[in-house]
């Protein structure tokens, strides 16, 4: 398997296909680069070189105790893209990976970088505060935990099965293999690292890194999205981005690179050939 270590001694598993301009991609909690599998297959087909990873204590990457925070996400993609010499690098991030992308940039700069897009993504702030109450409680994501560390397969076939994909929607027919694909790829990765990233995606602010990145980021995000609600998140962070443009849909899940990919993978391809 193509690996990397990174300074700090942790393998991380990437895919690398084609040539091209390289678009990577940085996928959500608590999945794998396995999620971006209908997008890689067509960005590869529009002739861009397409690199997923697997973050730190997910998939095939090594299932280590620490470094579960923004900070090290980001050096762990810096440490992918320096490994490949990549350049004029198109980063695009779903939900926390697109925390990935923002703290990447912002802590990393945009030498390497021409354009982003964030996902369904959680910055600027989850959580609820004083400066941020639209937010969610914090009790919400402490919730999350106890169910992780309770049940950690039973969790992890409630959430695909309800709130990711919209399926506890009335008229929307489930899916069962995508539950099962969401409940394969998380099951692949750590418990410890799937605890610890709950903190990391609800609790990172990531206002000033978003105030920091200057290159045109397309920001996508749905009205219907019960993971990362709207009001706090798509809006908010477009409005920071220097170069921001807000692509808002209606209906969506959560997880629609997946269940809209036609939709998704156009409207991206759109914004990359602008």
């Amino acid at each position: 398997m193509p690996t990397i270590t990174t300074s700090d001694g942790v393998e991380i598993f990437y895919k690398d296909w084609g040539t091209g301009q390289p678009i990577v991609f940085s996928h959500g909690w608590p999945l794998s680069s396995d999620d971006w599998d209908n997008q890689m297959l067509f960005f590869l087909q529009h002739g861009y070189r397409v690199i997923a990873h697997d973050r730190r204590g997910h998939g095939r990457s090594a299932q280590v105790a620490d470094g579960h925070d923004m900070n090290h996400y980001a050096d762990d993609l810096l440490a992918v893209v320096t490994h490949l010499d990549l350049n004029d690098v198109i980063h695009v991030g779903h939900s926390c990976g697109g925390g990935e992308v923002t703290r990447y940039l912002a802590r990393h700069g945009e030498d390497r970088a021409s354009k982003a897009a964030l996902i369904s993504a959680v910055p600027p702030l989850m959580v609820q505060t004083d400066a941020n109450p639209d937010g969610q409680p914090k009790a919400v994501f402490d919730d999350l935990q106890a169910q992780l560390a309770a049940n950690r397969s039973e969790f992890f076939r409630a959430v695909p099965s309800g709130p990711f994909y919209n399926f506890d929607r009335g008229g929307i027919a489930p899916s069962e293999a995508l539950i099962e694909n969401w409940w394969r790829q998380a099951m692949m990765g750590s418990a410890k690292a799937h605890y610890d990233e709950i903190v990391a995606w609800s609790q990172t602010d990531f206002t000033d890194d978003l105030k920091k990145i200057t290159i045109p980021t397309l920001v996508m995000h749905s009205t219907d999205d019960q993971v990362v609600p709207y009001a706090a998140a798509g809006p908010k962070s477009a409005a920071l981005l220097k170069n921001g443009t807000l692509k808002t849909y209606r209906g969506f899940p959560h997880g629609m690179p997946t269940t809209h990919a036609d939709t998704i993978n156009a409207d991206l391809l759109s914004f990359l050939k602008s």
